[in-house]
């Protein structure tokens, strides 16, 4: 049996235009077909020598995923008391904290998500080889209707994530990625204008597109 890639027919410009983080989801389980291409997809990026070091561990068992959900919630909880945060419980997050209400909902909800892709490398430092796998299958995931968002863990849970999902000692683990269908919308996405965030020949340099500056 072979992948149908033709199914992922949305125009590039869609998908990375439109393509933004989710993290509420419904709980409808996705087609292993969607997952197979997805992966697909992400396995063709490029990688530093060809070697492809990526290696992506799928999440779809109910009793698995709420296994690692608990831990991804400790983890998400041990980084906000790294950072210094005072908060205990998603109530105490300030309203105008959005991005850490809708994280904090994603830990807590982590656990009845339909699908989690794991990033890993076979070799300690390959991060640069997998990034752009984990890019590629993000938007194969947008062009499916499928949602996505990379995060991490925390160091605090790491060794019960290896024991739980029988990873070897020497593999290295980069990325947690939820998968599901929206509970929402997609895009247009929000960000910086990359006049702000790009420069020309030096850094500072003003790029052609930034506007005048005002006197």
């Amino acid at each position: 049996m072979d992948v149908d890639r033709a199914r992922l027919n949305m125009p590039i410009g869609e998908a990375m235009f439109t393509q933004r983080s989710i993290r509420r989801f419904r709980p409808d389980p996705i087609p292993i077909e969607d997952i197979w291409l997805i992966l697909e997809a992400g396995s063709t990026a490029p990688s530093g020598g060809k070697r492809q070091p990526a290696r992506f561990l799928v999440l779809t068992d109910r009793g698995v995923i709420r296994q690692f959900g608990a831990l991804y919630r400790e983890a998400w909880w041990a980084k906000r008391r790294d950072e210094g945060r005072n908060w205990t419980r998603r109530e105490d997050i300030p309203p105008e904290e959005r991005i850490s209400r809708s994280a904090a909902q994603l830990a807590d909800e982590m656990k009845d998500a339909p699908c989690a892709v794991l990033a890993l490398s076979v070799a300690k430092g390959q991060a640069a080889s997998v990034v752009p796998a984990v890019q590629n299958l993000m938007l194969a995931a947008r062009a499916l209707g499928i949602g996505s968002v990379p995060t991490t863990l925390h160091p605090q849970v790491m060794e019960q994530v290896y024991a739980l999902l029988g990873i070897p000692a020497e593999v290295e683990l980069h990325l947690c990625i939820p998968l599901g269908y929206p509970r929402g919308r997609f895009g247009p996405t929000q960000r910086r204008p990359t006049a702000e965030t790009t420069f020309l020949n030096h850094w500072g340099g003003t790029v052609p597109w930034a506007p005048p500056a005002s006197d």
